[in-house]
């Protein structure tokens, strides 16, 4: 019982902030997809985004990278521990919002697939045309539609 407690309390500062965002975050999604649907989802999400990143100069593509991947590992570890196990859009939706709040362009991909007469969908994050969200490769096993979500631009300062 405290061993999540004591694991928690272990993680840097970041990561815990980032894990308590994700936890808040993917129930709101999972209600609001319930009752609004994807289109104001993603409106309500991107009303608070900057319109436009700005690319932190000091900033190196190895600290980007760094932040990308705790972000993407505390949103899972988030789903993982959070009311009503959110699917892969929950999931996608919140760590791309996240990731933009930290002035990381991604995009969100929706693809599907048909095996054995069922219809399947999947949703994932891009970032530099890598998936964040996927222990291995399994999207590039859906047909992917454009992205759900233009990318954000990015303004050099």
């Amino acid at each position: 019982m405290w061993e999540p407690l004591r694991r928690f309390r272990a993680l840097e500062p970041r990561a815990r902030g980032l894990f308590l965002r994700a936890a808040v975050l993917l129930p709101f999604i999972s209600l609001s997809l319930r009752l609004r649907g994807f289109r104001a989802t993603q409106s309500s999400l991107q009303k608070r985004l900057p319109r436009t990143l700005t690319a932190i100069s000091d900033q190196s593509s190895r600290t980007q990278a760094e932040s990308t991947a705790l972000t993407a590992r505390m949103v899972r570890s988030a789903a993982y521990r959070t009311w009503g196990s959110p699917a892969c859009l929950e999931q996608s939706l919140a760590l791309w919002w996240l990731l933009g709040r930290q002035g990381i362009a991604s995009s969100v991909r929706i693809g599907t697939r048909k095996t054995d007469q069922k219809f399947e969908a999947h949703a994932w994050v891009e970032c530099d045309g890598a998936a964040l969200n996927e222990a291995e490769e399994p999207h590039q096993h859906y047909a992917a539609f454009d992205e759900a979500f233009p990318a954000l631009k990015v303004a050099k300062k």
